[in-house]
């Protein structure tokens, strides 16, 4: 057990100071944070993963359907403008009863057309749309990754040092609990940190589109009625819980109402 963890310090110790190299900026917040993955590393994966849900799922052929994800998509993507560099802007609507929506790396971004067809507006559809995108923009991805790595760096060194002390099978148990310690007190907070995050992106990005931030809100509420209300306890969830969006959402949209306006005379 010795010799096999330390044989993963020097690996994690490279990695960690790659991380830590790495300092983002997001450029709509400025919250900073570790990226170990480079941007061209990100437009890579994302272009191969559309590539993959493109062979894979079903496209949807309904032309109004693709004509209003096109449109404020494009509206998003002009609003994004170089805050993402290299964009290769797809959107493309997937035949499907889910509800849900996705974006990847390089500007890639899938709709179902169950999500669709529960969104009656396209103020509601920008809200969506602009979320995933911030994601992106904000290269949670890359930056979930890091953290694993840190993580995974710190149960090592520590399970070194029991083994050191106490014999491998402490060491085993140490890891064990701090597998299950390190997931509720830090991971999944910082997941749910990234969720608000890009919630509050996209409402700036569906204002600068001309679309009303406002109707984020009844995104969610529409969502909870769809879904029902979720039996995960929020401490073990990876996103905040629908009434706390709707509450955060509801607080923050009347700060974009005014760049709301300036921008929805610009498409009118």
């Amino acid at each position: 057990m010795q010799l096999q963890l330390r044989s993963l310090v020097r690996p994690l110790i490279i990695g960690l100071i790659l991380a830590l190299a790495g300092c983002y900026t997001n450029p709509v917040t400025g919250r900073q944070y570790a990226v170990m993955t480079s941007l061209g590393e990100e437009l890579q994966l994302g272009a191969q993963a559309f590539a993959e849900v493109k062979r894979t799922e079903t496209i949807s052929r309904d032309p109004a359907a693709n004509a209003r994800v096109q449109r404020v998509g494009k509206r998003i993507a002009a609003a994004v403008g170089n805050q993402l560099p290299g964009a290769q802007w797809e959107f493309v609507v997937f035949q499907s009863n889910e509800l849900n929506a996705f974006a990847l790396p390089g500007g890639k971004v899938g709709v179902y057309s169950g999500l669709l067809e529960l969104l009656d507006t396209d103020d509601e559809l920008a809200a969506v749309m602009g979320h995933e995108i911030g994601h992106v923009v904000a290269r949670h991805g890359g930056k979930r990754m890091t953290e694993a790595a840190l993580v995974g760096l710190v149960g090592t060194a520590g399970a070194i040092a029991v083994d050191r002390k106490y014999g491998s099978d402490k060491s085993e148990l140490f890891l064990l609990a701090y597998g299950g310690i390190s997931t509720v007190g830090y991971v999944l907070p910082h997941s749910r940190g990234d969720e608000s995050e890009a919630d509050l992106m996209g409402l700036q990005y569906a204002a600068a589109a001309g679309y009303d931030p406002a109707a984020a809100v009844t995104v969610w509420q529409k969502m909870t009625q769809a879904a029902g209300p979720s039996k995960t306890p929020v401490w073990l969830s990876t996103h905040p819980s629908n009434s706390q969006r709707i509450a955060t959402l509801r607080a923050a949209a009347p700060r974009y109402h005014q760049l709301y306006l300036a921008n929805k005379a610009r498409y009118e």
